[in-house]
């Protein structure tokens, strides 16, 4: 199963965020979507999780269409979407919010299941099962919201700027832990990014976006060697 997008074009009003993009993830495999600030970046993982209506071009994971049905129904299709720094309910505990990522799910036995191996994953978490998401740390944070949406048992996951606002060793962290879930789950990852280098490290391709559109993609490894890349988007 792949996740396929062709030609995906996305308006917000007059202005066209997102134009012609088109590119292929395997399965099992890890692509970074990088770009300056207003690229449209954002906006493509909202159109593909359903929160963002496309105006042209198709995209699908597998048989399942992504720009038909409401974002629960890509949920139950295997896609979970972690959002920039709102995949977390303030208010709930660590233990509630894992829980509210497998409400769907109707074998609790395996959702049991779950939990036990997002813990695994982020033992932090288990140390603080009982505290109010928003006392965690950032970095906390962002290992729930990621733990939360692994507790779907998705195929597919869309990642949002996961890094942002996070010290550099913090940052580390995250990004290899996501670069493990993707070898021990076989699970293919989309990983929005304005931290490109951090996430070119740890992909297996990469889209470059510019003003909506792609201006070039390939393998993480030859985009990191191309000089035209370091110079527009690694800063060196």
């Amino acid at each position: 199963m792949s996740l396929i997008v062709k030609n995906l074009t996305v308006d917000h009003g007059a202005i066209r965020a997102i134009s012609e993009v088109s590119f292929t993830v395997e399965t099992g495999k890890l692509s970074a979507v990088i770009g300056a600030n207003g690229a449209g970046k954002s906006t493509l993982l909202r159109t593909l999780s359903g929160l963002n209506k496309a105006t042209e071009g198709s995209a699908h994971w597998g048989e399942h269409n992504l720009l038909h049905g409401k974002p629960e129904s890509h949920v139950r299709s295997g896609v979970s979407h972690v959002s920039e720094g709102k995949s977390v309910v303030a208010e709930l505990t660590v233990e509630e919010n894992l829980d509210l990522g497998a409400l769907w799910r109707r074998n609790k036995k395996e959702a049991a299941e779950s939990k036990k191996q997002t813990l695994e994953l982020f033992p932090r978490l288990g140390e603080r099962l009982g505290q109010r998401a928003d006392t965690l740390s950032g970095g906390e944070r962002q290992m729930l919201a990621i733990g939360r949406a692994l507790m779907s048992k998705p195929n597919l996951l869309l990642l949002d700027e996961p890094s942002l606002g996070l010290a550099p060793l913090v940052i580390e962290q995250i990004f290899q832990t996501i670069r493990g879930i993707v070898d021990s789950m076989n699970l293919t990852v989309v990983l929005v990014e304005q931290n490109a280098m951090g996430a070119l490290k740890i992909a297996d391709t990469a889209v470059v976006l510019n003003l909506g559109r792609v201006a070039t993609s390939g393998s993480a490894a030859d985009l990191i060697a191309d000089p035209a890349v370091r110079a527009a988007y690694l800063g060196y």
